[in-house]
């Protein structure tokens, strides 16, 4: 019985991982318009075998953005150097190109209303290390808060349109975003109480 449980579950994570991996490529290639059926064809799944992982389109693009920022983004974290602002903007940066170059996914987040600061503060405890190496060594404003970090990825995002492709705006407004993190003689203002709203409905 044990072996059989062993098995089930083996099953499951290999088909999770199929269906990651098709939405993923399927958002790439074909938008964020991506039905279900579909990412069961790539994944060569039937749709019920899917149904059975994930309830609806909202949660397969969740899980599809998660596998993102722990695969693609967190790991960046982890090569430090002896520069925490080099290694804090290259964090930042890395996230925006990442998710850039995934569009179609991006897209589908911010449809479903699945990518906002909050999706991007999973990364928290990578974030979180970044940011006090950082304040411990003065070169950003010591007030500053994870949240502030998920918000420049956010914000610079938002930025992203099909009249630039080549990212043009994306690397100015990250800069001038960037710049804004270094100290300064004015605080910033206290934050509310709650995570700012993201960037679902920002084009």
């Amino acid at each position: 019985m044990a072996r059989r449980e062993r098995t089930l579950r083996a099953d499951a994570a290999r088909n999770h991982q199929r269906i990651i991996d098709a939405a993923l490529s399927a958002f790439q290639d074909a938008g964020p318009g991506v039905t279900l059926d579909e990412i069961a064809d790539r994944a060569e799944l039937s749709v019920a075998t899917l149904y059975r992982r994930f309830r609806n389109r909202d949660q397969v693009v969740s899980a599809v953005l998660d596998h993102v920022l722990s695969t693609e983004i967190e790991p960046v974290a982890a090569a430090h150097t002896d520069d925490a602002w080099h290694d804090l903007a290259g964090l930042l940066g890395t996230a925006v190109d990442s998710l850039a170059q995934h569009r179609g996914l991006l897209s589908a987040a911010r449809e479903s209303r699945t990518f906002d600061v909050e999706s991007v503060h999973r990364c928290a405890n990578s974030l979180h290390q970044m940011l006090q190496r950082a304040i411990a060594a003065g070169v950003v404003r010591p007030e500053l808060e994870v949240r502030d970090l998920a918000a420049v990825i956010v914000m610079t995002l938002s930025t992203i349109h099909p009249e630039d492709p080549e990212g043009a705006d994306r690397e100015r407004y990250l800069a001038l975003l960037l710049d804004g993190l270094r100290p300064s003689a004015h605080h910033l203002p206290p934050p509310s109480a709650h995570d700012v709203p993201g960037a679902a409905e920002q084009r």
